[in-house]
């Protein structure tokens, strides 16, 4: 369960992030509350996971698994450059997430 939770706080953070983007460029209800409401539902869900999970590895995937889902949201949503030291940081990230999973 506390998997999910996790997981789940990182797409609402991704949809924070872009909210907040959006929201940068042109305000409106619809980007505030994505922008708002992204990061406050993973925050919710970031807090609930800490009854399943040790904060040790809680904190570093959330916030991994976020930067790179909005790395990538932000290169296919926004044509940022998609450029290979960028994936090969994304791919760094990934494996340091996996490898705290493994220690549990």
């Amino acid at each position: 369960m506390g998997w999910l939770l996790i997981f789940t706080a990182s797409i609402f953070e991704v949809v924070g992030a872009v909210g907040l983007k959006l929201y940068s460029q042109q305000k409106s209800l619809l980007r505030i509350v994505l922008y708002w409401g992204g990061f406050f539902i993973s925050f919710a869900l970031f807090y609930f996971s800490l009854r399943y999970l040790d904060l040790s590895i809680v904190y570093p995937v959330w916030v991994g698994l976020g930067t790179s889902g909005a790395v990538l949201a932000n290169m296919f949503l926004f044509n940022e450059p998609k450029n290979i030291q960028r994936l090969i940081g994304l791919t760094i990230i990934i494996i340091g997430v996996v490898g705290l999973h493994l220690t549990m």
